[in-house]
């Protein structure tokens, strides 16, 4: 007999899937935030997805992980926590505006060896590619990331990524290092932007999340993109 799922289960299929590793307690918050006791709702329709196996799960952390039912990675890989770094600039996100056209680690180049941001995605009307930083690496290293980044750039292959819009002028990503250390990398080509967190970007450049005032529009260099985060 065919197992009959709800919207909302195809959904939280379909979450996991593209995150790779989703916490119970963001599941909970982003799907069952209507309910009186999330966590619970959250709990008993995991079990259930878990059961089917149309989820996996690891619990060596607290709150359980969700992965997807084919996942590659190992349940105690180090892996699971880049996810969830990954996953938790996107609920940042989503406290100002919910991000469409989300790639969880994009490979726009297709070619081993490009860029690799951890996530693409159009934020209140602009394309970042974001690079979180949960280790810190040598100045060196992360100028050669900026680098790559500029090689794409004049390549003029992004022109025909798919989230382009037709019949408008393409446009280039900001690129957002999200890290604690200051790296001290430039471009004259690209706008880099370095921050802490969502939050910190959003103080800079979008205004109080509460008020929307209006924010400031920098342009890269050799006419990129204009940042407007409002």
């Amino acid at each position: 007999m065919p197992v009959r799922l709800s919207q909302r289960d195809k959904d939280i299929i379909e979450f996991i899937n593209k995150f790779r590793a989703v916490d119970r307690d963001s599941l909970a918050e982003l799907f069952f935030s209507e309910l009186k006791t999330p966590v619970n709702g959250c709990n008993s329709v995991m079990v259930r997805l878990f059961r089917l196996g149309l989820v996996e799960r690891t619990q060596q952390y607290s709150p359980t992980v969700y992965l997807p039912a084919d996942a590659k990675i190992k349940k105690n890989s180090q892996k699971i926590l880049h996810f969830l770094s990954i996953l938790d600039t996107y609920k940042q996100m989503c406290t100002y505006s919910k991000p469409k056209h989300v790639i969880v680690e994009d490979k726009p180049t297709g070619r081993k060896g490009g860029i690799e941001p951890d996530l693409f995605c159009i934020f209140k009307g602009a394309p970042f590619w974001c690079e979180i930083q949960r280790n810190v690496y040598s100045e060196a290293k992360m100028q050669a990331k900026i680098n790559l980044y500029e090689e794409f750039f004049f390549s003029d292959e992004w022109k025909a990524l798919h989230w382009q819009r037709e019949g408008k002028a393409p446009v280039w990503p900001t690129v957002i290092i999200l890290t604690p250390v200051r790296y001290n990398v430039s471009s004259n080509y690209i706008k880099v932007i370095q921050v802490a967190d969502i939050h910190e970007l959003m103080q800079k450049y979008g205004g109080n999340a509460k008020t929307q005032q209006p924010a400031p529009k920098p342009t890269s260099n050799n006419g990129g993109i204009r940042i407007n985060l409002t």
